[in-house]
């Protein structure tokens, strides 16, 4: 089935709803994550499994900040049911490596002010952390989220260029069976742990997604559209065969 007729229905994607990813209380960084829920009627927020954070369930029609801002006003609440640091220690990361973008990285351990995760190119390349270690797998998750959606979103948008087509909207997940996909309405979804491979693949996949747009088949014309838009496709392809589920394991 061909999108054509619907190129010009879709925008291009709008700014990403975002909720802040941790609450301070009395001195200690209280990690908030968020769902969904099409059947929610309103804000519902719980303590996570190891009493550490809280989970918010967000109705659709509620933007994340306010979910947060109801959770800043429970604060009391969550201070009470919140288990001792101690209990939920994890082994320190630092000197641990991780692969991004195809690039080996050490972790360590940053000092002083500024983001709380953040790439060091020289003289080696580093992911530099700071904050207690037991919010450190959160924050680096977190991070590489963002640098994915970040590297999809140009990848995407240069590709409906060249393809003279548009996409309404762009997600990240974590996913275990697709590396992307694209709907019939024009939202197109990637696994965040692309942004552990090497560039080209995460390249590929975003033209895979947005030939999807005018093909929504795996059909001859399908693959000579990526192609000709996408050199690296065997190559990028043959990668994934071979390596991809190394992108599903991080040393957290």
């Amino acid at each position: 089935m061909s999108l054509k007729p619907l190129r010009r229905l879709f925008g291009s994607p709008g700014q990403p709803d975002e909720g802040p990813a941790f609450m301070e209380i009395d001195g200690r960084e209280v990690p908030v994550s968020y769902r969904r829920n099409a059947r929610a009627r309103r804000i519902i927020m719980r303590m996570d499994k190891q009493g550490q954070g809280i989970v918010l369930t967000v109705p659709e029609a509620t933007s994340l900040s306010k979910a947060y801002d109801f959770a800043v006003s429970q604060r009391g609440w969550i201070w009470q049911r919140l288990q001792p640091e101690a209990a939920c220690e994890t082994p320190s990361l630092h000197g641990a490596t991780i692969t991004i973008r195809g690039v080996t990285h050490t972790i360590e351990k940053s000092q002083g002010r500024g983001m709380p995760v953040h790439i060091r190119d020289f003289p080696t390349p580093a992911l530099m952390v700071r904050g207690d270690p037991q919010h450190l797998p959160r924050r680096i998750t977190d991070f590489l989220k963002r640098e994915a959606k970040a590297d999809l979103e140009r990848a995407a948008l240069s590709y409906s260029r060249a393809m003279g087509v548009s996409f309404n909207q762009l997600t990240v997940r974590d996913t275990s069976t697709r590396w992307g996909s694209c709907s019939s309405n024009g939202t197109l979804s990637f696994s965040w742990r692309l942004v552990l491979a090497p560039s080209k693949v995460l390249d590929y996949v975003a033209a895979h997604e947005v030939a999807h747009l005018i093909e929504m088949n795996h059909g001859p014309g399908f693959w000579e559209l990526v192609h000709r838009h996408c050199p690296h496709t065997d190559w990028s392809r043959n990668w994934l065969r071979k390596q991809g589920q190394s992108l599903h394991k991080l040393p957290f």
